[in-house]
């Protein structure tokens, strides 16, 4: 599994309210929610996100409340990857449980820039600046939660067992 897009910047700290501000949650569907996808830190985001894109952020992404919406959102819309230094914990299985990958990996955190076009392999966890040349490691996914991500979700995966697929 891979990932290749354009990269939008964020700081430290960016809340689970940030990314999906309370007054957009009357519609769960994914895709309104993406409408509103960081609009409170990046106003134009969800204009100029293009399926596939990734956003990079520093520590404590996801940070606040526990709502789901916020990884949902991102994914929904067109996000493909999120690369951060460090995540809050609930945001972080919250991402797993929906289909959205994340990878932890302070140095390209730290270095990789808005708009640079980056790739990343999930399952070695090499993280690739392609606009600087420069690598990262970040730890892979193990087995299972490749599964998860192949199934697009804990949901849709434990839907598929259960229908013996």
């Amino acid at each position: 599994m891979n990932a290749k897009g354009k990269v939008f910047k964020y700081g430290d700290n960016v809340d689970t309210d940030v990314i999906i501000p309370a007054r957009y949650l009357n519609d769960p569907r994914g895709e309104v929610l993406a409408q509103y996808c960081m609009i409170d830190i990046d106003p134009e985001f969800a204009k100029k996100v293009q399926k596939g894109d990734i956003i990079v952020a520093n520590k404590n992404f996801g940070c606040g409340s526990s709502r789901e919406h916020a990884p949902l959102s991102i994914k929904c819309a067109g996000v493909s990857c999120v690369i951060a230094a460090s995540f809050a914990r609930i945001f972080y299985r919250n991402s797993i449980n929906i289909g959205l990958p994340i990878l932890e990996c302070p140095e390209a955190a730290a270095e990789i820039q808005a708009g640079d076009t980056v790739s990343v392999d999930f399952d070695s966890g090499v993280i690739t600046d392609e606009t600087t040349g420069k690598t990262y490691q970040a730890q892979g996914f193990p087995p299972f939660i490749q599964e998860i991500m192949a199934a697009d979700g804990l949901v849709a995966q434990t839907r598929a067992k259960l229908e013996g697929k």
